[in-house]
């Protein structure tokens, strides 16, 4: 018999650490080759490990809701076999990025740097500062994701080390930062003089100054929930682990853009007869359905190569116009939460080869089955929320990015005609078409041209 280390794979390039969700073996249970053994969740998206040998689940290396880096291991495989199989190798740390465009990257260097210093300063001035961290030590490791989301947030050192984390020996999680976040802004935790005391203390305040209740409540109440607000009957029901990072991410992209709509009504009565009409004929030969989503799809990149404005971020105060066309395309899940999946380069994909990228996304969209690497370095958005029977909506902008459009429901309109021969009413289709952009780098007259075309 051998060992083998089934260890946690790289799953993109800005992916370094997934929460493991579930285990789906159990020590002593039989493996085989490619076969799931745990479920994990990365910030982007949901996945499988499966294992690369044939064996028995012999150890578990991480528990449900740890936090586990790429490269560790998560399991030992006993195979079958006399001779050792040599563990998988550690994955290596990730690839940089595709670097921006040569005009725009020494300025973003120079941002990125004065930035880090800025950060490292921050730093040298809170390690003389007492420490409130459970393990009464400042050198805690911290995993990048909470360290960025600690800087987002504007969270010190000292107050970070004063969150209790959940995790494996007693590490700080994204979950334990969400839920931090969450309850911040209403905490009287942080004093006039900066000071910061521990979550721990917090509550024993507020149980000291709260009235004590006459009965038990009904059902554990979340952190910030006001006793006050509930009726007799009422249902508290926790947020998901997406839950959590859809409503993160939605109120940092009302903070950092100025949102900014444009409505554009459009008469779309011959895409309507033309799809009716070949919309046969493309499944039998293409054993696809053609929907609307891959036309408006396949129009909308067009129109992104005539405005590459639109395809733009903003980085510090430097403008990263993006080479690629790469469509982030709202997708809605079974459980009422929302994903993005990204068709890359768009713009070079014909109709038919759109229409196959938009069912398979949508598809393994609501199975759960995506890829990290597919729901990342969108440059674009467009959601539908005429699926759902919306006339137009007011999306909010997927950061980075710099704008998102809305495609509302189509329906039949009386219509001014104009001809020739005269102005009469007929019956068309028509849509609106709903602009968010952010008016920071793009101004009225770029966000309303895009959607006109």
């Amino acid at each position: 018999m051998s060992k083998f280390e089934l260890r946690l794979p790289q799953m993109g390039e800005s992916v370094a650490e997934a929460t493991l969700t579930s285990w789906l073996k159990e020590v002593g249970d039989r493996i085989e080759l490619d076969e799931a053994v745990v479920e994990i969740a990365t910030d982007k998206v949901d996945s499988e490990v499966p294992s690369e040998v044939e064996g028995v689940l012999l150890e578990k290396r991480f528990e449900v809701d740890d936090v586990i880096q790429v490269g560790e291991v998560i399991a030992v495989i006993e195979t079958e076999g006399g001779v050792e199989i040599a563990p998988s190798a550690p994955q290596q740390e990730p690839a940089p990025a595709e670097t921006p465009e040569p005009v725009a990257e020494p300025e973003v260097a120079q941002v990125e740097t004065a930035q880090i210093e800025k950060e490292m300063e921050a730093v040298k001035e809170t390690v003389s500062a007492p420490a409130y961290a459970h393990t009464g030590s400042s050198d805690r490791f911290y995993s990048p994701l909470v360290r960025n989301m600690a800087r987002e947030e504007g969270i010190s050192e000292t107050e970070l080390n004063s969150i209790i984390g959940s995790g494996s020996e007693g590490r700080v999680t994204k979950e334990d930062m969400l839920a931090y976040i969450n309850s911040r802004g209403g905490s009287t935790a942080a004093t006039q003089n900066g000071s910061v005391s521990t979550p721990a203390e917090s509550r024993r305040e507020a149980t000291a100054a709260a009235p004590t209740p006459a009965k038990a409540a009904p059902a554990p109440v979340a952190a910030g929930t006001s006793l006050a607000s509930l009726s007799h009957g009422d249902e508290i029901i926790p947020l998901s682990r997406m839950g959590k990072l859809i409503a993160h991410h939605m109120r940092e992209s009302i903070q950092t853009s100025a949102h900014v709509q444009s409505f554009v009504e459009v008469d779309v009565t011959n895409v309507v007869l033309w799809r009716n009409k070949v919309k046969k004929a493309f499944e039998q030969r293409e054993g696809e359905k053609l929907t609307f989503t891959p036309i408006f799809m396949e129009a909308i990149a067009v129109a992104l190569r005539k405005f590459p404005m639109m395809n733009i971020s903003l980085e510090g105060d430097s403008v990263i116009k993006k080479k690629r066309i790469n469509l982030g395309m709202a997708a809605a899940l079974p459980d009422g939460n929302l994903i993005v999946p990204v068709i890359k380069n768009a713009d070079q994909l014909n109709l038919v080869g759109m229409a196959k990228t938009v069912n398979d996304l949508a598809r393994r969209s609501r199975n759960n089955e995506l890829k990290p690497d597919e729901v990342k370095d969108g440059t674009y958005t467009v959601t539908n929320v005429g699926s759902f029977g919306s006339i137009f909506g007011t999306p909010i902008i997927n950061q980075p990015q710099v704008g998102i459009l809305a495609l509302g429901a189509i329906r039949k309109l009386p219509s001014v005609i104009e001809t020739p021969e005269g102005d009469f009413i007929g019956i068309r289709s028509k849509m609106y078409l709903s602009h968010s952009y952010d008016h920071r780098v793009v101004n009225g007259a770029l966000g309303g041209s895009l959607s006109k075309r």
